[in-house]
């Protein structure tokens, strides 16, 4: 196969499909009414998203380098590892894909949909909202949360943990294993979003798919998982590249 851009693209599209459909699919079986998943709980939910990760970057990571996040995105081309001129196609298949991968839940789920009656967790199931609404102390949790990822990723990446260094058979598992550590330990407070396609773009499905009783969209919080996770991707990125450089 000859991996062009558009290859790469939709690679980045099936990719984040996928993530979103496994991420969002869990919360819907975890919280919406009559589903033999109900009251799973947090430690289910971190778990699934985490092998969610893991499912997209085995799709897709071959091909496009699975970023799947548009903060990832932005902040490989910002430490220098990607190309500026990619950066643009890559967010727009990304974002395609969270919004189709959203509509699949919906369309997987609606029975379970129309069996629950609360506005907030039908929308809970598209996209992140606070324990606590604090918009600047939940912008600084996306921010550190997505500061943490993408430093985290770009030092799995470090060419000492490279095949000959003995890590590099792990493949996609130590990523996996920062998503379920970064949702156990700093998803209570905004439900760690930590990437925009992940929450604007289901957020975009929720405000246009028929759902019954889906109430308000929120979107006065919406920035919040957008700008959070892009200003710490890149200060993830710019750290990263200060220390290993120094």
């Amino acid at each position: 196969m000859e991996i062009t851009l558009f290859t790469k693209c939709l690679f980045e599209f099936i990719g984040t499909l996928v993530l979103i459909l496994l991420g969002d699919g869990v919360v819907a079986s975890n919280c919406l009414k009559g589903s033999k998943g109900f009251n799973g709980g947090w430690i289910v939910i971190t778990i699934a998203w985490g092998f969610a990760v893991m499912c997209g970057v085995l799709i897709s990571g071959p091909y496009s380098g699975a970023h799947l996040n548009p903060a990832l995105t932005l902040g490989f081309a910002v430490a220098g590892s990607f190309e500026w001129s990619a950066v643009l196609p890559y967010i727009v298949a990304q974002m395609l894909g969270g919004f189709c991968g959203a509509a699949l839940v919906y369309a997987f789920y609606k029975d379970h949909f129309d069996l629950t009656d609360d506005a907030a967790t039908k929308l809970g199931v598209f996209c992140t909202a606070p324990a606590v609404m604090n918009k600047p102390r939940n912008f600084f949790c996306e921010v550190v949360g997505t500061m943490l990822l993408m430093f985290v990723i770009m030092a799995i990446g470090n060419q000492e943990n490279t095949p000959e260094a003995g890590m590099g058979a792990l493949g996609c598992f130590p990523t996996v294993m920062l998503i379920m550590a970064i949702g156990m330990s700093l998803g209570g407070t905004t439900g760690y979003a930590i990437n925009p396609a992940r929450d604007l773009a289901p957020r975009i499905a929720h405000a246009i798919l028929p759902i019954k009783g889906k109430g308000s969209n929120q979107w006065s919080y919406s920035w919040v998982p957008v700008l959070g996770p892009m200003v710490g991707a890149v200060l993830g990125a710019l750290i990263y590249v200060g220390v290993y450089n120094f």
